[in-house]
C-alpha cells in the first residue's frame, strides 16, 4: 500500500454506508486487524502475506466482536474497495 494517509473517519464512513453495519462494530473489527498486520511475519521479500480466512478467524475469534463471519468479511471487503477506489490498493494475481 503506498505510504498516503487514509482519512481514517473517512474510510469508517465509507464501510459503514457499504455494510450497514454500526461504526464501533467497524472500529473494532479495523482494530483487530490492525493488530493482526502488525503481528504478521515477512518473508524473504520483506512482503507480508495474509490468508484472509485466518485474518477473519482471528477476528472473531475476539471476545469483544459480536459480528458472524459474513459481516467481518463484508467490513473487510468494504475496506478493500476504499482502498482500490482511493489508488492505495489492489490485488495480486
Amino acid at each position: 500500500m503506498s505510504e498516503q494517509t487514509v482519512n481514517e473517519q473517512d474510510l469508517i464512513r465509507y464501510i459503514a454506508e457499504e455494510t450497514e453495519i454500526d461504526v464501533q462494530s467497524i472500529e473494532r473489527v479495523l482494530k483487530h486487524e490492525q493488530k493482526y498486520m502488525d503481528s504478521a511475519k515477512t518473508n524473504a521479500k520483506g512482503e507480508v502475506e495474509i490468508d484472509s480466512d485466518e485474518l477473519v478467524d482471528y477476528i472473531i475469534s475476539r471476545p469483544d466482536v459480536k459480528l458472524d463471519e459474513l459481516k467481518v468479511e463484508s467490513i473487510l471487503d468494504a475496506e478493500m474497495d476504499y482502498y482500490m477506489d482511493k489508488g492505495l490498493a489492489g490485488y495480486i494475481d
